[in-house]
């Protein structure tokens, strides 16, 4: 508070409490009305009401009215002096006899008063119109036909206005001064101002103020802090200090927010780790198509290899085959063309070049497929196997048409478990498990296919909001033509699963439109205001 205000409050504050000392302020409106003249309105009386009530000076109690105030319009007509109706007819009446066009009272008064002003001006029958007779053809000239009518026709010409009286009376300024003054108009009247958009009606609060406990004409000053210049001689014994007011709102704190995306992604990485999970590197949104497709046993020819599904980069276009580990590399290719483990394989010719292309990811089950090749040369080095948990939360690419559950760049959550005679039931229980843990225990699954799982479910959870069910997630046991050729023993399954971290974070905090909470579109406040989190971990 400046200086200049601060003395402003005082001021307020010394007339409020001689009123009050004189007998009760029944209604604050009234008395910042009468004392207008002092330099404080309204709303400067009310804070100093409140502060004087704090104090126990005054006791203040506060009532709801209704308030009839002018709109920006009507305070520019009391400012000029005249009722736009008024202006008009002042200027008809300046120009008798011969009176003004449409065209001329604009340029006098201006379009916008013209157009009020000669409707109102009219209706009270201040002015009045002279039409123009209609020319009587010449002779020799017959209505629309002959010469004329081959002519061009006149423009038409404008009707003239003309002053009915020699004076009025502008009733419609004095009632917006009496509205201003804050005196009542007749409810007819109001309600012709409220229809030409004059007045408003607006709901305010007002006090009745009467003494306080404390009540004294004068507020003394309180002291804020205990220094050491009142602890001298015991001056402190002597000096009121203000007391705390443990209800007054803190300001709000403008740091950064975490987005719910972030604080559900964090819960996950938890609940994950709880669960003995560890987590795998994903610093890499560039992959091949070899780790992203050929390893996973998806054949070349897949349409989700197609260039209206995947992005494909153009630079780098290829990836180096040679950097790849080649006894892996043939067995892939050889299982892909020949079959092998129980398959027949795809029976066509596997193409190098096809599997060196450079793509965004398309899933993070890109690393997964590298992670399970370096579980299988480990137990080449150890000479045993040993069961594993991995997940992954990270970013992936897929070139499909935007819409409020569809994005083409999104998050997926994924988790595998590398064990020895895994079946579909511990596929099934490990993923409620999981489900139940983000909150999320409306959870189906429907048979489903996968190039590298089988069998295959996708998993459906049940959003409130939209009131169906949606699908977030892909789960299965990986096949034996992607985890032979790495090098695993026949003996060892690996249940997996992945879901979009968007969709159960859309879930669980009542976002109807996937496009709100990632991307372009996404409230700044809703970020601001959500919670901490919405997942519990008991």
């Amino acid at each position: 508070m400046t200086q200049q205000q601060m003395m402003m409050m005082e001021a307020v504050e010394r007339t409020l409490l001689k009123a009050v000392s004189e007998g009760c302020v029944e209604n604050s409106l009234e008395f910042a009305s009468k004392n207008a003249a002092g330099g404080f309105d309204h709303k400067d009386l009310c804070s100093a009401i409140r502060s004087l009530s704090a104090s126990g000076l005054v006791v203040a109690k506060e009532h709801a009215t209704q308030v009839t105030v002018l709109t920006e319009e009507a305070l520019g007509y009391v400012s000029q002096g005249s009722s736009p109706e008024a202006q008009v007819f002042a200027a008809v009446r300046e120009a008798m006899p011969s009176g003004l066009t449409m065209s001329q009272l604009k340029d006098k008064v201006g379009g916008q008063v013209a157009g009020v002003g000669f409707k109102q001006a009219m209706q009270a029958k201040w002015v009045s119109v002279l039409k123009q007779d209609k020319p009587k053809p010449k002779q020799g000239e017959e209505e629309g036909g002959g010469a004329a009518a081959a002519k061009k026709k006149e423009p038409k010409a404008e009707p003239t206005i003309l002053a009915s009286c020699e004076s009025v009376e502008d009733k419609c300024l004095v009632l917006l001064q009496s509205v201003a003054k804050g005196e009542e108009v007749g409810p007819k009247d109001a309600q012709n101002l409220k229809k030409r958009k004059l007045i408003a009606v607006e709901k305010t609060n007002f006090f009745e103020v009467a003494k306080g406990p404390k009540f004294a004409l004068e507020r003394k000053k309180e002291a804020t802090d205990l220094t050491r210049d009142l602890l001298t001689n015991d001056k402190y014994t002597s000096v009121a200090f203000k007391r705390y007011n443990f209800r007054a709102m803190a300001p709000e704190l403008s740091g950064g927010h975490l987005h719910p995306l972030l604080k559900v992604r964090s819960q996950f990485r938890k609940i994950f780790i709880r669960m003995g999970f560890e987590e795998m590197p994903t610093n890499r949104f560039v992959e091949s198509s070899f780790w992203n497709f050929d390893a996973l046993f998806q054949p070349q020819q897949h349409p989700a290899r197609d260039a209206h599904d995947t992005f494909f980069l153009t630079k780098p276009m290829f990836s180096d085959s040679a950097k790849w580990p080649a006894d892996y590399l043939e067995r892939v290719r050889k299982v892909h063309e020949e079959g092998g483990y129980g398959s027949l394989g795809y029976g066509y010719n596997w193409k190098l070049e096809e599997a060196q292309k450079n793509i965004l990811r398309t899933h993070t089950t890109a690393v997964s497929s590298r992670m399970l090749y370096q579980v299988a040369k480990k137990m080449e080095r150890e000479g045993k196997f040993t069961p594993c948990r991995y997940f992954s939360v990270d970013r992936v690419f897929r070139n499909e048409s935007v819409d409020r559950t569809h994005l083409a760049e999104f998050h997926q959550c994924e988790g595998l478990v590398a064990d020895k005679d895994l079946n579909l039931a511990h596929l099934l229980g490990t993923i409620k498990e999981f489900f139940s843990k983000i909150g999320m225990r409306d959870v189906k699954f429907k048979p489903a296919y996968n190039p590298y799982t089988e069998p295959s479910m996708e998993i459906f959870a049940f959003h409130p909001g939209l009131g169906e069910w949606l699908e977030v997630g892909n789960s299965g046991i990986f096949r034996p033509e992607m985890l032979r050729p790495m090098g695993l023993p026949e003996d060892v399954k690996v249940i997996a699963w992945g879901l979009s971290l968007e969709r159960p974070t859309m879930t669980l905090y009542g976002v109807d439109n996937i496009r709100e909470l990632f991307g372009h579109k996404v409230d700044l406040d809703m970020i601001k205001r959500n919670p901490l989190c919405r997942i519990g971990l008991d």
